[in-house]
């Protein structure tokens, strides 16, 4: 009842929350916990079991990089474009500046720590009036990224098996319905598993991130010492100078070097899982930022470390990257599978965005897409309309092996464009409206942010050219990122234009809270009073 509730002090929590453009304040039990009182402070009430724990949440954004799978996946990109040496430079290049991107964004997940996360933090840092629109694109690029995931990933593990088949049997031919049905089974496995509680998960995911390790170390040491050649290792100048810099494109070497950044983009754009795991973390203002960061120093550091060894170990690169299905590291297939659990983690996260955008009215069907499960207490339609999603775009790959390598490249921009759009928002539009949470930056986080956007906006363009130009370029070899990402992003503003605008506010708060004047909702911005109004206590 209104009486044994007091209003949220957003301030004292140090929240940043919708409520600042209405004059509003949440109320909630004195009793509540300190994570409940930041959740309802954002407008969210509580309904996920927070049984998650730093070490837990990093390993669900540790098991989404996939390092191995991943890195072994668009080696087509790095090693194809620039060589060895290439490789080595793009890595650590594009993973030091990848680590401006992961300190901002952490700071913005300590001050709203909600599953909604980037495109929440968008609708609140918004201009006045634009809040619902900017939310909308931030949701959108962040699902259309989110959900290319469990395809891309899949697709690359299924062709990888299909190779190792291959391997053992060579009278195999693999046909291209072949990879298709091994990708549906995968993505039947992972939703089998995504659907379980979150405890479970956090078990399932503990186990996937000792797996990941155990794979990354035996890679590590077995790799270069199971070398058949002689000697195992390439000389070091054909891996630190321009001597081991091999341009596979028809740009210019420094062109194609930021091409070859493709592999790291992928890789690295896994660490905003604690951000949307938020609302299953405990003390999680603290603990998901920590998370962020940690995995986007691992992810630098171990993947710049298997990049390495292929460098070293690497001696015919056109031989390595003509692989069948484009899977260069063929040889590799029977090492990198024991990060399978870890591709279930990606469905997981992958769940929890389409759940938060549901639950604030942002896709069709929300209704449905956002009902949590009552035995689980998981999101499971959710889990399941993301791994439908999969196996429809994975339909592509009947079309070119072009067509469904897009798939890397939408998922890389698609994900670092909503990285970014908050960061952007609030350097140029916040006007003091951003609180920063325990975790912050301090006074780096202008430089931080300032450095993570101009990053981005000079990476997204180049990640969109096809590898040849003039005659060579056709239906087979053209980059269709544009075409897919413009396709989706373009649908979504044509929807926005045409209906969402009428009712979309960004959003959307489901607790109590008390009315301070006339101005603002609970949405928002505008819109429906979808409000109880209660008196303050005392």
């Amino acid at each position: 009842m209104a009486e044994n509730k007091h209003a949220v002090g957003e301030s004292a929590l140090n929240s940043t929350s919708v409520f600042q453009k209405t004059g509003d304040h949440a109320v909630i039990n004195p009793e509540a916990e300190a994570d409940e009182r930041i959740l309802v402070s954002l407008g969210y009430k509580q309904e996920f079991k927070r049984e998650l724990s730093i070490w837990s949440s990093f390993g669900v954004s540790f098991s989404c990089l996939g390092l191995l799978p991943s890195i072994a996946s668009t080696l087509s990109y790095n090693l194809a474009y620039v060589g060895p040496a290439g490789s080595v430079w793009g890595w650590l290049v594009a993973g030091v500046l990848i680590q401006f991107v992961a300190l901002a964004m952490a700071e913005l997940c300590s001050s709203m720590p909600t599953a909604g996360g980037l495109y929440y933090a968008s609708a609140v840092l918004a201009p006045e009036g634009y809040g619902p629109l900017c939310s909308w694109i931030t949701g959108w690029s962040n699902f259309a990224g989110e959900v290319t995931s469990p395809c891309g990933i899949n697709y690359a593990l299924a062709a990888m098996i299909l190779t190792a088949a291959q391997m053992v049997h060579p009278e195999y031919v693999i046909k291209t319905y072949h990879v298709y049905l091994l990708l549906l089974a995968l993505l039947l496995i992972q939703g089998l598993l995504a659907m379980n509680s979150t405890k479970f998960i956090g078990q399932l995911n503990t186990f996937g991130t000792i797996a990941n390790v155990l794979v990354f170390l035996v890679f590590i040491v077995w790799f270069p010492a199971g070398s058949i050649h002689d000697p195992k290792m390439n000389p070091n100048r054909v891996v630190w100078t321009s001597e081991g810099v091999v341009n596979g494109t028809e740009w210019p070497t420094g062109f194609a070097f930021m091409m070859g950044f493709l592999s790291v983009i992928w890789t690295m754009a896994g660490y905003d899982a604690p951000f949307h795991l938020s609302e299953e973390c405990s003390n999680a203002n603290i603990a998901c930022p920590r998370a962020i960061v940690l995995t986007a120093q691992l992810g630098l550091w171990l993947g710049w470390a298997v990049i390495l060894v292929i460098a070293y170990t690497v001696k015919d690169v056109q031989d390595v990257v003509s692989g069948q299905y484009g899977q260069p590291m063929g040889s590799l297939c029977l090492q990198v599978l024991g990060s399978k659990s870890g591709l279930a983690i990606v469905t997981v996260v992958s769940s929890r965005v389409v759940y938060a955008y549901s639950r604030d009215g942002a896709l069709p069907g929300s209704y449905w897409l956002k009902q949590v499960n009552p035995h689980t207490q998981t999101p499971v339609y959710a889990v399941w309309f993301v791994l439908i999603l999969g196996a429809l775009l994975g339909l592509l790959m009947f079309a070119s092996p072009v067509a469904i390598g897009a798939i890397f490249s939408l998922g890389a921009i698609a994900q670092y464009i909503a990285f970014v759009f908050p960061i952007a928002l609030k350097l140029f539009s916040a006007r003091g409206r951003f609180r920063p949470g325990p975790w912050n930056l301090g006074r780096y986080s202008t430089p931080v942010g300032f450095v993570a956007v101009a990053w981005v906006s000079l990476l997204i363009p180049i990640l969109c050219f096809p590898s040849v130009t003039g005659a060579q370029l056709g239906d087979l070899n053209m980059n269709y990122t544009c075409l897919i990402y413009g396709g989706v992003m373009g649908l979504a503003m044509v929807w926005y234009a045409v209906r969402a605008r009428r009712w979309f506010r960004g959003p959307r708060v489901n607790v109590e809270h008390l009315i301070h004047g006339d101005g603002g909702n609970a949405s928002g911005e505008g819109g429906e009073r979808e409000r109880e109004e209660i008196e303050k206590d005392g």
